[in-house]
């Protein structure tokens, strides 16, 4: 009978060898790595790009979310949030936003009026990456703000999740959750009160610093 060409001790050493390329390819590639952004200078132009809960929406337009941010990061943090948007028309306003105001930062949150009207959601979740790789080509960096949909858990859809870690941006899935389930943040059903605006800011800072760009 023919033996197999390859000893055992042979066969041990491509597994090994092989497996060490896996681990190269994974290091060169910073996988694993938390996503970080590239420090913004003090006159850096952030737009927060959104709906309602971007337009603030439940509040007054000095307690809306990029105002508050605005102040606790001493950057300017232009709010461009437009109501009942849904992800298909924010896909076509974005690229004369970016034009307009050409931000170093994008504050993507939307998806919340496709949830709402039921509008298909791996289409959303399209048109997101579109919005990323539309801003990505300009050079502009993004963080992501996961919006709930209707639920018991009132939870962003894995969606959102599985987009940051594809483009590798900053994400915050956990702060609207939180926002929309306390009746002392909201002043409707969907929408946050100053003081839920107020925590939505903060958290974003928060995801700002921890990301390098403050």
């Amino acid at each position: 009978m023919n033996r197999h060409p390859y000893t055992a001790g042979a066969f041990a050493a491509r597994r090994i060898a092989g497996f060490a390329m896996v681990v190269a390819a994974l290091l060169l590639s910073g996988c694993g790595k938390p996503p970080r952004l590239a420090p913004l200078a003090p006159d850096a132009v952030i737009v927060a790009f959104g709906d309602s809960l971007t337009y603030g929406t439940g509040a007054q337009e000095s307690e809306s979310y990029p105002a508050q941010l605005e102040l606790l990061i001493g950057r300017r943090v232009v709010r461009a949030g437009v109501p009942g948007e849904v992800t298909a028309q924010a896909l076509a306003r974005l690229p004369t936003v970016l034009d307009e105001h050409r931000p170093r930062l994008l504050l993507l949150c939307i998806g919340g009026n496709d949830f709402l009207r039921r509008l298909d959601k791996a289409q959303a979740a399209e048109n997101l990456r579109a919005m990323l790789r539309l801003a990505k080509t300009r050079g502009v960096e993004v963080a992501l703000i996961g919006t709930p949909e209707p639920s018991l858990m009132v939870t962003p859809p894995s969606f959102y999740a599985q987009i940051a870690n594809e483009f590798h941006v900053p994400y915050e899935g956990d702060v609207l959750t939180a926002v929309l389930k306390d009746p002392g943040l909201v002043s409707d059903p969907i929408h946050p009160n100053a003081r839920g605006y107020r925590l939505l800011a903060e958290r974003i800072a928060t995801l700002l610093r921890k990301s390098g760009a403050l």
